[in-house]
């Protein structure tokens, strides 16, 4: 069968992304690392770029684990004993004694029943609410939450759903009581860390306001947090938004794939719920798990956060935030206010982003601008994220960098 016909429509709706600018468009290729040096952290080559180098202020790599010697040599160990790939699916044969000791960590690091691993995080979300989801559930979902999240949602085919204003606490408990009486079980989900802006979810009045309502449904009300930007690079010892507000919810998301460094993703809860997904979730049940390697390297970078070395991490990525935030109020860029190493420069002008960014990579920097309509007209930015492999020196900079484009806007 001829493709003619379709590959036509399929360019003419690519093309249809570009004008409306919210094409991904050609992906930058990393072709090499430059390892960090006495003052200045690691630098990266790009495709086409010859032998320039880049500050690389756009990754989730938060804690700077995925460079770290003693990380790498954890994966080649387990790769040269178990091999590359664990050759099927967790209930035939597919579970080494890797994965195990990993959802053990997990589960005592969060001070959880049980942990249970997926492949990534995107599929840890779809893989939970959509099994959680039955034909008397209802959904309830903060407005930013991630695309995930959201894609869940229109897979589960849940009774009913809805989405309160963001981080609207009283907007949440409107959308709580209006749903009294109308399903048997309710979820009501939301992001730790809103990966667009850094700000976390207020997850204490967030708790109080679904136990308030719990007994208004007979399967109670479950609280999920995906906080895959939040576990490991925020709270004081980097266990996220539950630490930082001081609070616990039913079922916690989590990645491995950013602040830890290696790939994969994770859910911690009540040890009754993570059997019932072992058995029901069809992205864990059909799809192999991460590497041994892959669990061996998010062990030793779980083992390296939860010790004193951690807590020195830590506290250099947040006095860097610090800096970096504070440092763009000086020279007369909006921000927003927040502990989080994801740092938002609001631009608020589509053209202008662009600009900023396209002066940012000429000299030497990477970073991601968000534009209309990606994120609302008005609230165009450009994300920087801040990571424990920068320096001191990289942070100033990137600032002066900064103060460059400020002060010819001036001329």
């Amino acid at each position: 069968m001829s493709t003619e016909k379709l590959c036509k429509i399929l360019k003419e709706q690519v093309n249809d992304l570009k004008s409306k600018n919210v094409s991904k468009g050609t992906e930058l290729i990393i072709t090499g690392v430059k390892p960090a040096g006495s003052k200045n952290g690691p630098r990266y080559y790009v495709k086409g770029f010859g032998e320039k180098e880049f500050l690389k202020m756009n990754s989730n790599s938060y804690l700077g684990m995925s460079l770290r010697k003693e990380i790498i040599e954890a994966e080649e160990k387990a790769a040269k004993k178990f091999g590359v790939g664990p050759g099927s699916v967790r209930f035939i044969s597919g579970t080494y004694i890797t994965h195990i000791e990993l959802e053990e960590k997990l589960a005592k690091f969060h001070k959880k029943e049980s942990a249970m691993i997926f492949s990534a995080a995107y599929v840890t979300s779809m893989s939970i609410i959509v099994p959680l989801t039955t034909k008397d559930t209802i959904l309830v979902s903060d407005e930013l939450n991630h695309n995930c999240i959201i894609n869940a949602i229109r897979l589960s085919r849940p009774l009913d759903k809805s989405i309160y204003k963001h981080n609207n606490m009283s907007d949440l408990e409107v959308q709580i009581k209006s749903f009294i009486g109308k399903g048997k079980r309710l979820l009501v989900i939301t992001d730790g860390i809103f990966s667009m802006r850094g700000d976390n979810a207020p997850l204490l009045e967030f708790v109080n306001i679904c136990q308030k309502y719990e007994n208004e449904f007979d399967e109670g009300i479950i609280t999920i947090v995906d906080d895959s930007h939040g576990v490991g690079a925020f709270g004081k010892t980097g266990r996220g938004t539950e630490e930082y507000t001081n609070t616990k919810v039913d079922l916690i998301i989590g990645t491995l794939g950013k602040a830890f460094g290696v790939n994969g993703g994770y859910v911690v809860g009540p040890d009754a719920i993570l059997k019932y997904f072992r058995e029901t979730s069809p992205m864990y049940i059909y799809s192999n798990p991460i590497t041994t390697s892959e669990s061996a390297a998010a062990l030793k970078a779980l083992e390296i956060l939860d010790s004193p070395e951690g807590l020195n991490i830590l506290e250099h990525l947040r006095k860097l935030t610090k800096k970096f935030r504070e440092g763009l109020v000086n020279i007369g860029f909006e921000t927003l206010p927040g502990e989080h190493p994801v740092v938002p420069l609001m631009v608020r002008d589509t053209d202008k982003t662009s600009d900023i960014v396209r002066h940012l990579k000429e000299n030497g920097i990477l970073a991601t601008g968000l534009n209309y309509p990606v994120v609302p007209k008005g609230d165009e930015e450009i994300r920087f994220q801040i990571s424990a492999d920068h320096t001191i020196d990289d942070i100033d900079f990137a600032l002066s960098v900064l103060k460059s484009y400020k002060m010819s806007e001036k001329k």
